[in-house]
């Protein structure tokens, strides 16, 4: 068994799929629009196969996203070295994404940083 995809809502369904292109090399399909109750989304594909799906409806509820919340917290995003990490986090940094752990080697082994990127949401990059 494997995750087909995940889901995510989003108030800024555009900037959204441009953040996930532009900083993680995602590719988008056609948006798909219900026109009957406003619900839009697209499915973003990643270079492994995994798929993110963005979604936007009318009316949203949106409260505030806190670290220590319980439900989904992160992505995880693998990229190739460490110094790839290094160099996407700082990329990340300089365009205005905050920056709330490392680049740093965990105590589990792993070799990540944290970002709050997108409307709050964290994406974690790792080797």
């Amino acid at each position: 068994m494997r995750i087909e995809h995940v889901a995510m809502y989003v108030n800024d369904l555009e900037g959204t799929k441009r953040f996930f292109e532009t900083y993680l090399g995602a590719v988008s399909n056609e948006m798909y629009h219900n026109r009957e109750n406003g619900f839009r989304s697209y499915f973003l594909s990643f270079d492994d196969g995994a798929r993110l799906e963005i979604m936007n409806r009318p009316f949203m509820d949106d409260g505030e996203k806190t670290p220590q919340r319980t439900g989904y917290i992160h992505i995880a995003f693998q990229v190739e070295s460490r110094e790839r990490v290094d160099a996407l986090t700082a990329r990340l940094e300089r365009d205005g994404y905050s920056v709330v752990s490392g680049p740093r080697t965990t105590g589990d082994g792993y070799y990540e940083s944290c970002v709050v990127t997108v409307e709050g949401n964290l994406i974690e990059i790792t080797v």
